[in-house]
Order: C-alpha cells, then sequence, then structure tokens
C-alpha cells in the first residue's frame, strides 16, 4: 500500500479543514517545499496535493507551489482541487503533476470524466467525497444526492481505474478511518481505491493495507504528530 502524505493549499499556504469546513482553516505549515522535502526524507514517494480555492471556487491561486513541489521534491504529485476542464487538466500536466484527480465535475460532467480517461489513462483519478454514504461536490459544500457506491461502480464502468474515497465526517478529526464503507466499496468495484479522512494511528494504516486498498492519505495526523511518516511508509509496505 502506497502512503500519500497531504498538502492542501489554501491562498499560498499549507493549511488543514475539519470535515471540509473553510472556517475551520488554520495554517499548519510555512512552506509546501519544505514539507515535501521533509515526506521525501521520510521515505515517502508521493504527496496528495489539495488545491482548496480552485476546489471551492475554481480560482488558480496555487499552481507556482505545485510546479516547485513536483520539480524539485523528488515525490511524484497527485493534485485535487478544481480540476474541472480539460485546460485545468493540462495546466496541471504542464506543473509536472503526476495523477490528476477529478472530483466535483465527474458528478456534474461524467462526459469530461470518460474524455479524460481516453487522454491520461492511470494518470486520472476520481475523488469521491462522501457524508453519510452521499457524495458531496463544490469543495463539500453541495449534496449531489448521489450515493457514494452506485457513483464509484459509474466511474468504473467509464474506465476510471483509481478511485480516491474520502468520508468527510471523519477529515481533520483523528478518529479513524470510516472502515466499513471501505469495505463496502473495495467490494463492489474493483479500482485501486485511496483511503482518505481520518487515518490516525499505525493500526489504521495496519487495517487499511490489511484490507487490500491501494493507498492512504495522511493529513492532519501528520501535522498533529499523532503517526510517524517513515514509520508509516514501511508498515505498508509490509
Amino acid at each position: 500500500m502506497i502512503i500519500f502524505p497531504a498538502i492542501d493549499l489554501k491562498d499560498g499556504k499549507c493549511v488543514r479543514l475539519q470535515k471540509g469546513d473553510f472556517d475551520t482553516t488554520h495554517q499548519v505549515a510555512d512552506s509546501a517545499a519544505e514539507t515535501a522535502a521533509t515526506f521525501s526524507a521520510a521515505g515517502a514517494r508521493w504527496v496528495h496535493m489539495v488545491d482548496l480555492d480552485g476546489a471551492r471556487n475554481g480560482e488558480r491561486k496555487n499552481g507556482s507551489i505545485v510546479a516547485q513541489v513536483a520539480a524539485n521534491s523528488g515525490l511524484k504529485v497527485e493534485l485535487g482541487g478544481g480540476m474541472r476542464s480539460e485546460a485545468d487538466l493540462a495546466a496541471a500536466d504542464a506543473m509536472g503533476v503526476e495523477r490528476m484527480v477529478i472530483g466535483s465535475a465527474a458528478v456534474s460532467d461524467p462526459e469530461f470524466v470518460a474524455r479524460a480517461v481516453k487522454r491520461y489513462g492511470e494518470r486520472l483519478a476520481v475523488g469521491i467525497d462522501c457524508l453519510n454514504g452521499r457524495v458531496r461536490t463544490a469543495g463539500w459544500e453541495q449534496d449531489s444526492g448521489l450515493d457514494g457506491v452506485y457513483f464509484a461502480q459509474q466511474m468504473e464502468q467509464m474506465g476510471v481505474k483509481y478511485i480516491i474515497y474520502t468520508d468527510i465526517a471523519t477529515d481533520g478529526m483523528l478518529s479513524g478511518p470510516s472502515f466499513p464503507q471501505l469495505k463496502t466499496l473495495s467490494r463492489m468495484v474493483s479500482c485501486c481505491i485511496t483511503a482518505s479522512g481520518g487515518v490516525t494511528t499505525l493500526d489504521d494504516v495496519k487495517k487499511l493495507r490489511d484490507m487490500g486498498l491501494y493507498g492512504a492519505i495522511i493529513g492532519k495526523a501528520y501535522y498533529a504528530g499523532t503517526i510517524d511518516l517513515a514509520q508509516a511508509v514501511e508498515v505498508a509496505k509490509c
């Protein structure tokens, strides 16, 4: 299993939120470049980055920071947040991003996903962000009314190979991932699933690894010091 340490960007700053609530935004690091270097030193191979400005309103404020991390950190960059058009994907590609994550646009424009899969193949992932099992969009602020598992099955049928599943209720809460939802999802689709939200301890990493998941995103737990990234990377390999 791959560990994806996370960097969320808003107004050029490294921040974290609780349950996707922008009113809870707080800065957790001074420099994305320095943070990424720390991730690399701990043995990580990837970094999961989110452009929160792009996710919320489509504003692109953080591209230069993403490009700097992609160019200098030695990490592969997985980027989400506001990927709504072919131009957005092309811009991410030009930044050196290895994998682009489509979120809200996968709900509003499934054909966009189909075109993106055709062009980028396994460099594409779909982020499915759920609250009480229902997909949320627009920076998690809108309820789409779609069932998360059903939507994942739709994406699989379109050729999507990678799904990042976030349980919003656990995100940033240091309460553990939503294991039941992840088990159900992994049973219902054959995509490579990355767990996001609530990964707090090495035991959480072990459980996700033993479930056969593709990856786990570690955000708040790293910044709060509840998990040692180097140990998590090693545990995930076992």
